[in-house]
């Protein structure tokens, strides 16, 4: 299985090893082989090495679990910047070869191979190998590389073997991978629609390709039916090669028990999301056109109300002021609550304001200007040394619960 048919496109998807973790190892090679977690800073694991995993240790747990029973797991705070850097400097060697990436997540991209073994006058494994080879040398990373004739099928292939794989599937070879792929680890099958398929007998990747397209077409809605043609080898999904100057969301939420219908309490957990939200998207350079806060009742019904701000920013202050406008409409006196949360909606990367006659945007530019100081101070003496008075009841009383909001993997790209 060295090459791939002469007519079939061939899709690249490279994928980071623990990719938060690994650059922690990479800035400091004392860190190798040892079990390392990041999310210090956050309270919970946002990331792990594979010898934390193999300890038992996994995504989400709070930090002072992972303290009590994993004594010997080294426990850093998340350094974005740096996670951010390195994502770039990964996709720019990608580019050495590629004619153009998609970015598809912090430490995932796609590219179109097509072609490039007959202008390099190499195979397509040795192309990528040595893309594996140059990030391993210039930024002391270890990623999963998959070649296949669609963006699914790459999908299944980078995934095949981690940490530091290579896997190519031809389309004559790809049920045999399909037949050992679970439905729900299927790239866009999410799972909720997992379950349904698994109700119906579809148990993996290789059921669902087997069923009738007039099955699928019946049964699931028009995305199901691209990830159908996928599996069978018939590239629809493109590689998007341009520069995205929107993103979709962050989202920052928190589920404590006992439940409580406590409004003071409510208010100030939704002030400590946008904070840590806005926090996360100014290391990002990118602000939201849009807010939405929830309330999320013991009966898992969910109260929520979405604001256009009258303009983008990443300042705390602006957004909690229109959230404290609209609070009401989200929170009703005998109810009990037993999830907050915030979500920043339709980003926009690298803003740049333009001033209205109302003194708008000049009010959120020295804002901005003033969390620009804030953050340099956080980043030399730690997380929240400087925090508004809403959130203080939040901080103060943090009751039990988990953060469940979106894992930094995922923070910008989809």
């Amino acid at each position: 299985m060295s090459s791939l048919a002469p007519k079939e496109k061939v899709i690249f998807h490279i994928d980071g090893d623990a990719f938060f973790v690994g650059v922690e190892v990479a800035k400091n090679p004392k860190l190798k082989g040892l079990p390392v977690v990041t999310g210090e800073e956050r309270g919970i694991v946002s990331a792990l090495s594979y010898e934390a995993k193999a300890l038992g240790v996994v995504r989400g747990m709070p930090i002072f679990r992972v303290k009590k029973e994993f004594p010997s797991v080294i426990i850093l705070p998340g350094d974005y910047q740096s996670y951010v850097h390195y994502s770039s400097l990964m996709f720019e060697i990608v580019n050495r070869y590629a004619y153009g990436v998609e970015e598809y997540s912090i430490d995932e991209c796609f590219a179109d191979f097509t072609g490039l073994d007959r202008t390099l006058k190499k195979s397509y494994l040795e192309i990528a190998q040595e893309i594996k080879n140059v990030i391993r040398d210039e930024l002391g990373i270890s990623v999963s590389v998959g070649l296949a004739p669609t963006k699914v099928l790459a999908k299944v292939a980078s995934n095949w073997q981690k940490p530091n794989g290579l896997t190519l599937i031809e389309i004559a070879t790809a049920s045999e991978f399909l037949k050992k792929v679970p439905v729900g680890k299927v790239w866009g099958i999410g799972p909720r629609t997992a379950e349904v398929l698994q109700r119906r007998g579809v148990q993996t990747a290789f059921d669902f390709a087997s069923k009738d397209l007039a099955w699928v077409t019946t049964c699931l809605s028009k995305p199901y039916e691209t990830i159908w043609h996928e599996l069978h080898g018939a590239s629809l999904l493109n590689v998007d090669t341009e520069a995205k100057a929107s993103y979709s969301s962050i989202q920052k939420t928190r589920t404590f028990h006992p439940t409580t219908n406590d409004k003071n309490f409510l208010w100030s957990q939704l002030s400590r999301h946008i904070e840590d939200a806005c926090t996360k998207a100014r290391h990002y350079n990118l602000v939201p056109k849009k807010l939405t806060i929830f309330l999320k009742g013991q009966d898992f019904k969910i109260s929520s109300h979405t604001i256009t701000l009258p303009v983008p920013s990443s300042s705390p202050e602006v957004l909690v002021s229109l959230a404290h406008e609209h609070f009401n409409k989200i929170y009703a006196r005998g109810v009990l609550y037993r999830t907050s949360g915030i979500v920043l909606v339709d980003l926009l990367r690298n803003y740049s304001s333009q001033k209205d006659l109302f003194g708008g945007t000049i009010k959120a530019d020295r804002f901005d200007m003033i969390h620009k100081q804030i953050d340099a101070l956080q980043v030399k003496f730690g997380k929240r040394i400087v925090y508004l008075a809403s959130s203080q009841n939040a901080l103060e009383h943090k009751r039990g619960g988990t953060d469940s909001d979106d894992l930094d993997r995922d923070l910008l790209f989809l």
